[in-house]
């Protein structure tokens, strides 16, 4: 993905906080009634006051869809997924605009998304740490189909602290066909 997000980083992101995360989540959840459920169904289901739970099946579900969504060859959205854009944007630069105004505006560390709401219509929004739209009361609910990182650890080493430069360097790596059929399987939910 280099020269948009250096190797480093991502390396440190996978290998580290993702490993973390999901080791985590896998000895958090041994024994109890979510052992056998998918990551989507514990976080539909998650008591927001198991900080340990959140924390760690949030950390998984925010950074799969993230690692899910990168590519070396980025092209703008095609088919259902860019009629999508543009009834419910106007067009593919507002949808840009408006995901960096909105991850530019996330405070501290957290997630903006591209989602797809229970009208099928695609929203965005952010959540702070590792909550996400799935999660029970969040102000803006839906199925995520595009994860921005907005934790320092996803830019802080090749942008330092220029949140700008790396969600303008991000939009060269999203995998928009693979959005797109994220799209596509969030309609048919």
């Amino acid at each position: 993905l280099e020269p948009n997000i250096d190797a480093l980083t991502l390396e440190t992101q996978y290998s580290k906080y993702y490993l973390n995360y999901t080791n985590n989540l896998n000895n958090t959840i041994v024994g109890t009634e979510f052992e056998k459920n998918s990551i989507e169904d514990i976080l539909k289901k998650l008591d927001l006051n198991n900080a340990d739970l959140r924390n760690t099946a949030g950390g998984y579900y925010n950074h799969t869809l993230y690692f899910d969504n990168l590519s070396s060859k980025s092209i703008q959205p095609q088919d259902t997924l860019a009629a999508a854009i543009i009834k419910d944007f106007q067009s593919f630069e507002n949808l840009k605009n408006q995901l960096t105004d909105n991850a530019l505006k996330q405070f501290g560390s957290g997630w903006t998304w591209l989602i797809v709401d229970k009208t099928a219509k695609l929203q965005i929004c952010s959540t702070p740490n590792q909550d996400n739209p799935l999660m029970p009361k969040q102000t803006v609910t839906g199925i995520p189909i595009l994860a921005i990182d907005v934790w320092e650890h996803a830019y802080y080493l090749k942008h330092l602290n220029q949140r700008k430069k790396y969600i303008d360097a991000f939009f060269n790596c999203i995998d928009w066909k693979k959005v797109g059929e994220k799209y596509e399987e969030a309609l048919k939910k």
